[in-house]
Order: C-alpha cells, then structure tokens, then sequence
C-alpha cells in the first residue's frame, strides 16, 4: 500500500494580516502576476520567492481584513498557496477565497500549530495533523464551501454544473419504453 500523505509546508504571519499586505495597493494596476512578486513583502519579504504550490500559510486572527480586493485572496491562489488556517477571517476576503478556490480554515486552536515546519490536511474528515499525529481541531466547513474550493471556485464549479445539466440533457436515461 503506499502513502499518499501529502506534508505541506507551513508558512506562519501573525494577527491582522491585512488585503493590502497581500496585494499591495501600488501594484494593482498590474494585475495578479504583477502583484505577485510583491505578496507580503513587508510582513514576509521572501514569501513570493519562497512559496510553492501545496504550501499553507497559518497565520493569528483576522487574516485578510481591510478592503474588499478580490486580487488579496487571488494572489495566493496564483502563488499555489492550498490553504490559510487562522482563528478568524476579514469577511469579505472569506468569501472572495472561497469564490477563487482558496481553502480557509477556521481553527481557533492555531496556538498548537506554532513552531511546527509542516503538516497534512486530512481530506475526509476534513482536519489538521502534525508529525507528532496531534490533530488539532478546525471549525467544519460547509459542504458548499468546500465543494467550491475543491472546484477551483465558484466560476470553475459553476461550469462543472453546467456542463453535467447539458450532458444530461444530450443523454437522458433510457427507459423500458425507449426502442434501442
């Protein structure tokens, strides 16, 4: 049997992480590949160099308040980033990760992630787990959540049920009563 245990490295930032942290205002009329290389500069300058894809960032409460720029919650998604875990979310910056793909995980707990390098993110049931096989506890996410996350986003999800509706409409089920 082999293991498919993923260890994603963990990124830590501290409370109050705000949208402008992520997606500095300066650059946002260069789109999400020109704000990019400017995510976090101030808080983690070698987080846009450093970061690769299946990385998670765990930060302390509040994580994305301020504005309501979409581009914050889009540039991790465009940096690879697979989830944010803190004890609270801006509002506005929850739904726009969500909307975008970007897995937020609620855990107040986060003070047991501290120091830790890494960790795994159990799919089914959705949960955290260090090297030491500690669990450490994450508020449920809705199932219509994480299905949009699991798309790659409202829009992805949105032609991923369109394209089942037509599919389905192209090939109805056949009955007893159809003729081969």
């Amino acid at each position: 049997m082999t293991d498919t245990t993923v260890w994603r490295r963990i990124w830590h930032l501290g409370d109050d992480v705000d949208t402008d942290a992520l997606a500095p205002g300066a650059y946002m009329q260069l789109g999400v590949d020109g704000i990019a290389p400017h995510c976090l500069e101030l808080l983690a300058p070698a987080f846009a160099r450093g970061v690769r894809a299946g990385d998670v960032i765990v930060a302390g409460p509040n994580f994305g308040i301020g504005s309501s720029r979409e581009q914050a919650a889009a540039v991790l998604v465009h940096l690879g980033v697979a989830a944010v875990i803190a004890p609270s979310f801006g509002g506005l910056f929850f739904r726009n990760a969500f909307n975008l793909g970007l897995l937020l995980l609620t855990c107040p707990a986060i003070d047991a992630l501290r120091g830790q390098s890494d960790l795994v993110i159990d799919a089914d049931p959705l949960r955290l787990r260090r090297r030491d096989a500690q669990v450490v506890a994450c508020e449920p996410v809705p199932d219509f959540l994480l299905a949009m996350a699991q798309a790659g986003g409202l829009l992805p999800q949105l032609r991923q049920r369109l394209a089942a509706h037509a599919s389905s409409h192209l090939n109805p089920p056949r009955s007893h009563h159809d003729k081969p």
